[in-house]
């Protein structure tokens, strides 16, 4: 019987957000998984709708075009029934995202971040500061990744990987594949 080799894959997740947004890089290469970069893109409040929507674009296509990436994880939208115009917003810098991911031929998938947050803790509903220590668990790192927004695209991020494996069916029974 023909033994595949473990394919390495580079992995970009994605917190987005209209002020600030996170990215976190991986790369998985038979069971490991290395930090790449992580960081945030900022964009400025005082500028009109588009021109934000724009700089974020600009800002996310620039990280995709500098790393050879296989795939982007996103969070999914979650909106509270007492801020509809705030899920309406985060719709807007999603789409952007989306836009930007197919611009580069990405793979693009969206998780709950319930899901995100289970996965990687075992409480759907863990707080930022033990998403930010688990982080910093599952890569090893000297610190927790801050500000959050850092740590929750690269839990995102993580959870892609562990959704390739072949555990996934069992661990994320609802990610979204977007092509």
């Amino acid at each position: 019987m023909k033994q595949t080799q473990p394919k390495e894959q580079w992995i970009l997740g994605v917190d987005p957000g209209l002020q600030l947004t996170g990215y976190g890089i991986i790369k998985s290469f038979g069971g490991k998984v290395t930090l790449i970069e992580a960081g945030v893109i900022r964009v400025s409040r005082s500028q009109s709708l588009p021109a934000r929507l724009s700089e974020l674009y600009e800002g996310i296509s620039e990280v995709i075009k500098t790393y050879s990436l296989n795939a982007m994880a996103i969070e999914q939208l979650y909106s509270h029934y007492e801020r509809p115009r705030t899920a309406i917003l985060m719709g807007h810098a999603r789409g952007v995202l989306f836009l930007a991911g197919a611009h580069n031929s990405l793979e693009v998938y969206s998780y709950a971040a319930t899901q995100v947050k289970k996965l990687l803790t075992g409480n759907g509903r863990a707080p930022k500061d033990q998403m930010q220590r688990a982080i910093q668990m599952q890569l090893s790192l000297k610190e927790p990744p801050d500000p959050p927004d850092v740590a929750d695209a690269l839990a995102i991020a993580l959870c892609h990987h562990f959704s390739s494996g072949s555990m996934a069916k069992l661990l994320l029974p609802k990610s979204e594949k977007f092509k």
